[in-house]
């Protein structure tokens, strides 16, 4: 008796280092190839949203790995299993995200001969800093995408990059981030109360700007009674203390993480994200801007594409407290109906050239190629 599977469709294996990756800004795609009739395989660490996956019809694949760190010799056991994974199964296509599962991912890919599409959603810190740590950074980068079918990249300046340690080479192609679901996060009415509301969304860590918005908020309460400075995030140890701090003060207001990030935004007149942390593009713009709130962001990569400056919002310097609270009083001093234009004008940007379908229709080209 032959026992040899035959495969009625196509399969794809999706890796990801995290859940949220896949469940926050890869969910339509992975919709997509459910829909067009692919057997979808999710591979992550294993947690709760694994049902979720799985009620979509994908099957789940647990491999385990420590998110931070590149140690190759420690994450050996990570291309192990990717390799047993594609022996099983035997996918037409691996999808890869992030930094581990594009690297493991790809190197297990290229040893069991199986196309691959990576995604570079940021640098990350291994890359973009200097050192031993970059240095072995790009040689994995390269070894792993020596032989991938497609590498996105998701700014200019990661793009440079790459083309400059010659990763990918000729495989690299541009992608607006990972595009916003403009019928999820739709255009919100813009709020008439005189109650002037800021909003940081963000891990809340130094490198995502955290002091220079918590130093313009104490600046600004000091000048404007009629403002609110609120908060979003998973809080790392050392803020605590300072978030708690601030919030007796009545200087801030502490949401701590939230799934649905609406009805805050709904409540928001701007969102400002100073962060310098090396992004790919930055899904906190790109949903405040679709849902026509202004922005105040840094003038870096993957996030200064996002601002048309003085239109849909405002470009500062990082680490430049000063600069934010001078921005910050310029947004202030707009009549409301200047405000609700700005955001109006986020909103055309982004169903122009962000809309999460533009990334779909890219793979789905690739995959059916």
């Amino acid at each position: 008796m032959n026992n040899t599977r035959i495969k009625q469709n196509k399969t794809i294996l999706v890796l990801a280092n995290m859940d949220i990756t896949l469940l926050y800004f890869r969910k339509e795609l992975i919709e997509r190839l459910m829909k067009e009739k692919y057997e979808v395989y999710v591979s992550f660490p294993k947690c709760d949203n694994v049902k979720i996956f799985e009620e979509m019809g994908c099957k789940f694949i647990d491999v385990q790995m420590d998110r931070h760190g590149l140690n190759p010799f420690k994450d050996f056991k990570i291309i192990l299993k990717y390799l047993k994974v594609i022996k099983k199964i035997k996918p037409d296509y691996i999808l890869t995200y992030t930094i581990k599962p594009n690297i493991y991912g790809g190197i297990a890919a290229r040893i069991r001969k199986t196309p691959q599409i990576s995604n570079i959603t940021g640098l990350g810190t291994a890359l973009e800093n200097g050192g031993l740590l970059q240095k072995l950074a790009i040689i994995l980068h390269k070894l792993a995408l020596k032989k991938v079918k497609c590498c996105f990249v998701q700014n200019e300046e990661n793009l440079a990059f790459l083309k400059k340690h010659k990763i990918a080479k000729d495989k690299l192609k541009l992608i607006p981030g990972s595009g916003v679901n403009i019928e999820k996060f739709k255009l919100l009415e813009y709020p008439t109360d005189e109650t002037i509301r800021f909003l940081f969304i963000s891990r809340i860590m130094k490198e995502k700007g955290i002091d220079q918005y918590l130093e313009a908020a104490q600046e600004i309460k000091k000048k404007h009674a009629n403002t609110e400075f609120h908060i979003l995030g998973f809080c790392e140890q050392e803020y605590e203390e300072k978030l708690k701090e601030l919030e007796e003060q009545d200087i801030i207001k502490y949401h701590g993480r939230k799934d649905d990030i609406i009805p805050y935004l709904e409540k928001t007149s701007c969102v400002i994200h100073p962060t310098y942390y090396p992004e790919g593009m930055s899904n906190v713009l790109l949903e405040a801007c679709a849902s026509g709130r202004p922005i105040i962001t840094t003038n870096r990569a993957g996030c200064r594409e996002i601002v048309d400056n003085n239109k849909n919002g405002y470009i500062i310097q990082e680490k430049n407290s000063k600069d934010l609270i001078e921005k910050i009083e310029k947004f202030i001093m707009l009549s409301n109906n200047e405000k609700k234009q700005m955001g109006l004008c986020g909103r055309k940007k982004v169903e122009k050239e962000f809309d999460r379908n533009i990334v779909i229709d890219e793979y789905m080209k690739l995959i059916k190629k």
